[in-house]
């Protein structure tokens, strides 16, 4: 993903973005050296330079000119987290409940989006976590894996290649191309791709497509067993 957009997810413009990161190349400038280097007209510049300091992304030297200078990127992204975080929270608490909750079948549409709910169903698992993954994204999946192993949860991972999980049982095993599977608890679970482009997965806490696919992870773990490729 471009400078441009991982920016955006902090809260930047295009514009604040590419002025952002000219004044991390070229170091302090006045708005006039900014709209030269980024061809931003001189009052887009003066408007996206005063949003960037009101978003902490950026500092102002007062003189004879005004001068910019851009916050370290490890600070700025620290202090947008801990506001996020905060937000977060505060929406947490004050946000009505549902009336209801919905016990059909979701699409989830999208990489990240697939990623996201995986990732927030495994760190919401009491008992037990049975995945099937593809090698490709271990690592997005490692955090909340090892989290859950450390909370004393059984945790059983099917994969194509050697993964370094300790404390987790492990089976390795080919595996359709981005394909993930996931019980939790035996409550809820998502099936689907995971590659990149149009992914697509199904989620759902309903109790036949649970011991269905229960039945499915079950069957794929005795097959690994009688071939004696456990790990």
């Amino acid at each position: 993903m471009p400078l441009i957009q991982w920016l955006n997810q902090f809260g930047l413009t295009n514009q604040e973005a590419s002025i952002y990161i000219t004044l991390q190349t070229e170091g302090v400038l006045t708005g006039y050296e900014v709209s030269k280097l980024t061809g931003i007209s001189r009052s887009n510049a003066y408007t996206s330079l005063a949003n960037l300091t009101e978003k902490g992304a950026a500092n102002l030297i007062e003189g004879e000119k005004k001068l910019y200078v851009s916050v370290p990127i490890e600070d700025f992204c620290a202090s947008r987290i801990r506001r996020l975080q905060k937000t977060g929270e505060e929406l947490c608490r004050n946000m009505p409940a549902r009336k209801e909750e919905y016990q059909g079948y979701l699409t989830i549409q999208g990489r990240e989006n697939i990623i996201d709910t995986t990732i927030n169903m495994i760190l919401k698992a009491e008992q037990r976590i049975y995945l099937s993954l593809p090698e490709t994204i271990k690592d997005e999946l490692k955090e909340p894996l090892l989290s859950a192993i450390e909370k004393g949860l059984k945790v059983v991972i099917i994969t194509d290649r050697t993964v370094d999980f300790p404390g987790a049982i492990v089976y390795e095993t080919e595996k359709a191309l981005e394909e993930i599977r996931l019980i939790t608890d035996s409550r809820e679970v998502i099936t689907g791709d995971v590659a990149d482009g149009t992914s697509t997965s199904l989620y759902s806490s309903k109790r036949n497509l649970v011991q269905l696919l229960k039945e499915s992870l079950t069957n794929e773990i005795e097959l690994i067993r009688i071939r004696g490729v456990k790990k």
